[in-house]
């Protein structure tokens, strides 16, 4: 089978097995977008209402902030893929609670195996604390917030994958805080460094 063939079937058992209440409240499942056989694969956090609406990851406000971050290092939609922790929205965008992280996460590390992806960006403080915690949820609780982490590059191995973390603020926090903005940029230029090195 192919990576869309594989991603589709773990699509197909959001819909069927996994029981949540979020589920139940959303109109739609976010799943995915981009490219399956990307060395770049982006995890936010959680979809917001355009994603809800429209069943697509960052395609609200966020979305087309990131969309200009991709393009100021000359990436776009064909070189990453994108996938968020939740794959239905929380109500009023609320943070992701334990329990709700405990529920959506395998299917996101589904995902993550069937992509294979060299870089990994998270978006975020959960996104962030999940993956450097190699996907142990109790252990979340002792990664540092995004703002200790941004821009500095991990390498992980789980599972005999072995990838390098990219932790970056999630592009919604410069629409709330805009000093976030070049920083945002910054890291996103130190990013394309690093693709740069991986190329050579």
């Amino acid at each position: 089978m192919s990576k869309l063939e594989d991603l589709e079937a773990v699509k197909s058992k959001i819909l069927t097995e996994m029981k949540c209440p979020l589920k139940d409240a959303a109109k739609n499942l976010v799943f995915g977008k981009g490219n399956p056989d990307a060395n770049i694969m982006f995890i936010g956090e959680a979809p917001g209402a355009q994603e809800d609406e429209q069943g697509i990851p960052f395609v609200g406000s966020a979305g087309k902030e990131l969309d200009k971050l991709l393009r100021s290092i000359n990436l776009t939609l064909d070189d990453v893929y994108i996938a968020n922790i939740l794959k239905y929205r929380p109500p009023e965008n609320r943070d992701p609670t334990v329990d709700e992280i405990y529920r959506h996460t395998p299917y996101l590390i589904e995902q993550i195996k069937i992509i294979k992806p060299k870089i990994i960006c998270t978006l975020g403080n959960y996104s962030t604390k999940f993956v450097l915690a190699q996907f142990n949820i109790p252990n979340m609780k002792k990664i540092d917030g995004i703002t200790k982490l941004h821009g500095k590059v991990n390498n992980i191995l789980i599972d005999e994958m072995n990838f390098m973390v990219i932790p970056l603020y999630h592009p919604a926090a410069m629409l709330y805080n805009p000093n976030l903005r070049p920083i945002l940029g910054k890291d996103f230029l130190e990013m394309e460094k690093v693709l740069v090195q991986k190329r050579e």
